[in-house]
């Protein structure tokens, strides 16, 4: 307990040279943390910290003694190697934040080191939607415009690219990126057919790909006489529905107004008996 507080009161008192190191690993990984002196500086007491989102002690050196404080929110997922270098994991998503490392030589003077770890979600694979844009008569024949939409589903920090998979390169004349490169609209003509084109999901530590040939989507059966499915719901469906409805609003109005009518010719030859001639 001791050293604890020595260690504390060397931070408070004793001129302090700090630096400062960005860290960067993803969710289930093990990341090492380096305590790293100059040279020539030779490590009497160390103790290591978290200082954000919470202010805990880690570990501490003291008198050549290797301490981990277990209480921490790293309980059971913290060790001090020795070298004085700090190991988390495996890491969570919440693990992110910030951590310092008090290091005093054996002359007294103190070096403080400060970590930025930032912990990502592993990047899952992507997934690509087609669609087709419908402009018979503005476009030329025998192409198809399309737009391939790349979404990598509940994670965040990505960044989205795209890849012609083939000997030609991307025409900055038939194609453009849309919502930071995650939409891509693509013109295809009739050698494209075999052309796929791939996604690349990507965040700081991870990536995953995804490829998709898009000419399949296009709807040129429809232009050679063959309706597609969806042309044809777009035309049965309501005309289906206008039947069941007419049917069912015909079969309402008809049955009152039938039953009256019986119930009038009733009435009258009834009374044409009771009086006749």
């Amino acid at each position: 307990m001791w050293s604890l507080w020595s260690l504390l009161l060397c931070e408070a008192f004793l001129p302090i040279v700090v630096t400062s190191v960005q860290v960067l690993s993803k969710v289930g990984d093990s990341v090492l943390l380096v305590a790293e002196c100059p040279p020539g500086f030779q490590v009497r007491e160390a103790i290591w910290r978290s200082l954000w989102p919470s202010e805990e002690l880690l570990a501490t050196f003291f008198r050549g003694s290797l301490e981990t404080l277990y209480h921490s929110r790293f309980l059971g997922r913290v060790q001090l190697h020795g070298n004085l270098s700090l190991e988390l994991g495996p890491l969570k998503t919440g693990d992110s934040g910030n951590f310092s490392v008090l290091m005093v030589d054996t002359g007294g003077q103190t070096w403080t080191q400060t970590l930025h770890l930032k912990v990502y979600d592993t990047v899952p694979k992507p997934m690509i939607q087609v669609f087709t844009a419908a402009t018979e008569g503005v476009q030329p024949p025998n192409t198809c415009q399309v737009f391939l939409s790349c979404w990598a589903p509940n994670i965040s920090d990505i960044t989205y690219s795209w890849r012609r998979e083939g000997p030609v390169d991307f025409d900055a004349a038939l194609h453009s990126l849309f919502s930071n490169g995650q939409v891509l609209s693509v013109s295809l003509g009739l050698g494209d057919k075999d052309v796929a084109y791939t996604c690349i999901a990507s965040n700081p530590v991870s990536w995953d790909m995804a490829t998709v040939t898009p000419w399949e989507s296009c709807h040129h059966e429809a232009a050679s006489g063959k309706a597609s499915y969806k042309d044809v719901l777009l035309v049965v469906v309501p005309i289906s529905v206008f039947l069941i409805l007419a049917g069912l609003f015909g079969a309402w109005h008809h049955g009152p107004c039938s039953g009256k009518r019986k119930d009038a010719r009733t009435d009258r030859v009834v009374s044409e008996t009771e009086n006749p001639l």
